[in-house]
């Protein structure tokens, strides 16, 4: 619960507007209570089931409140350029997170939560925990995991976290301090990956006493979700000794922090205890060797040249796969071709990226442990359609997608992929069409509204365009941008009575919307 590592790469422009952002959330109310740990998570639970809350908790912040402030900070993060939107790798990660919750459905709550697991863009080991279900992880502690088992461990223990309803325990507390800001805190960790500076401002509005004694309660949070999440990892059948080799990495890393963090970001439990207590529990363990799957490796791939894909970063992105390609393990040899046929293709040269991902499929069809990826995710599938698209071959990157989405139905990057080939293609009206049901499938996917509305501009259908505009905007919460997107419509020359009916019927909808949203935040 929150905490903040110190950032890297100042973005001053970024900066002042999350600082802006997280000053309206703040005054808002909205307590987001964040798990991040500078050098610490996870272990395990005594007893069988999780345990329940009591009513305090409960009359402070409903789940479905927790949800709905999950679902609008959300709205706020998927815009944040460092949000990593690749299809493979959130197909991935929530693969990996449901596993874990199928082994501990109680996990989810009595809401039922549909989690979601996402990544973002920053160097620093870290990851975190929005209320409602949402857990992020930075891509350098994604790099950072030598085996599925650590990486499962740090969702396990951000899992508890949720699970814990630590944040409707956080308010239950709050109330004895008049309701103090911790939004500024915990939403400080959005501004922290651009600038330490800014997440230090932030933080220094929520009144310093204050801010350390949720602190001191997060500390019992932390080790809460310690012992939730080596029961989890444990039951899913992930290697426990994950766990304590993780836990090990991130006391190193903290070292280099520690002189320089401000006090507050340092008051974390201390690591080595953590460790002891990991390490007594899994002596109660049987070992268990657990393989990684070839999809973790080409995920942290993905990764890394998504982490960085300046010239230099693609440079050094390179220059990593070629020392990994000698290694030993073909799971390695087909990660780092892989790898290099993404930089290449990032490096705009598509014969070499095509020549490389083959070589790379070749390698996973001659390892039987390595075939089912061709199959069951969307790595290769994705690095197919996106060479085609590059090198302009439409129709096979159309074809391509077609045959990998009967294989995969449930990836919606496949289907983002799809609608931009069509798009690309100009075959605006199967586009359309395939759109259209797609936003009915999906009705609160912004992404695809705005796919929708590039195809209604090329087919200048100014109307509709505005209204799928707005669409998309609504999703995000944004419903300042979402009416003057309707009015625009209203004044297009195309605007007919159908678009009209639909213009007046969502302006009504928004406008009730907006006024619940700001009642609340008046009772707040």
């Amino acid at each position: 619960m929150s905490g903040v590592y110190p950032a890297v790469s100042p973005r001053g422009a970024l900066v002042r507007k999350k600082i802006a952002q997280i000053g309206r959330l703040a005054t808002m109310g909205l307590l987001v209570a964040s798990c991040i740990y500078p050098a610490g998570w996870s272990a395990s639970v005594q007893a069988q089931n999780l345990p329940n809350l009591g009513d305090t908790a409960r009359e402070d912040l409903s789940p479905l409140m927790e949800r709905r402030l999950g679902e609008q900070i959300m709205s706020s993060v998927r815009r944040d350029p460092d949000y990593m939107d690749d299809g493979p790798i959130s197909e991935y990660l929530n693969r990996l997170g449901n596993r874990m919750l199928d082994a501990r459905p109680d996990a989810r709550g009595e809401q039922s939560y549909d989690f979601e697991f996402f990544a973002v863009r920053d160097p620093v080991l870290n990851a975190f925990a929005f209320p409602g279900g949402f857990i992020g992880f930075h891509s350098g502690l994604i790099l950072s995991a030598q085996s599925e088992s650590e990486l499962a461990s740090v969702m396990g223990h951000e899992i508890g976290h949720v699970a814990q309803r630590h944040i409707a325990r956080m308010i239950a507390g709050q109330k004895y301090d008049a309701f103090i800001p911790l939004a500024a805190l915990a939403l400080a960790i959005l501004a922290a990956r651009s600038s330490p500076d800014a997440a230090m401002a932030v933080a220094a509005g929520g009144q310093g006493l204050a801010i350390q004694k949720q602190l001191n309660f997060s500390r019992e949070a932390e080790r809460e979700a310690d012992r939730i999440g080596f029961q989890i990892l444990r039951d899913a059948g992930f290697d426990t000794n994950g766990m304590v080799a993780f836990f090990g990495r991130l006391q190193a890393s903290m070292r280099n922090y520690t002189d320089n963090a401000p006090a507050y970001l340092r008051s974390h439990p201390l690591t080595s205890d953590r460790i002891a207590d990991i390490q007594a529990r899994v002596l109660d363990q049987r070992y268990r060797q657990v393989e990684d799957s070839i999809d973790f490796f080409l995920m942290k791939a993905r990764i890394r040249v998504l982490q960085d894909t300046t010239v230099q970063g693609l440079m050094d992105s390179k220059a990593a796969f070629e020392l990994q390609i000698k290694s030993e393990r073909s799971e390695d040899r087909i990660a780092a071709t892989y790898g290099l046929a993404f930089v290449a293709l990032k490096q705009l040269d598509t014969l070499k990226a095509q020549s490389l991902y083959n070589q790379a499929r070749k390698l996973v069809e001659q390892s039987k442990s390595a075939q089912a990826t061709l199959t069951r995710s969307s790595m290769f599938a994705s690095l197919a359609i996106d060479i085609a698209v590059a090198e302009k071959r439409y129709t096979q990157a159309i074809a391509d997608a077609e045959k990998f989405m009967q294989l995969l139905p449930l990836s919606r990057g496949l289907v983002y992929q799809y609608a931009e080939a069509l798009i690309a293609a100009k075959l605006d009206a199967k586009a359309e069409g395939f759109l259209r049901d797609q936003v009915v499938l999906y009705r609160q996917d912004a992404r695809l509204q705005n796919l929708l509305a590039k195809v209604y501009a090329a087919q200048g259908k100014q109307a509709l365009q505005h209204i799928a505009l707005a669409e998309a905007y609504a999703i995000q919460v944004n419903w300042k941008a979402a009416m003057q997107q309707l009015e625009l419509a209203r004044r297009e020359k195309d605007a007919q009575y159908y678009e009209l009916s639909v213009i007046d019927a969502r302006e009504r909808e928004w406008k009730e919307a907006h006024k619940d949203e700001l009642l609340e935040k008046g009772k707040k």
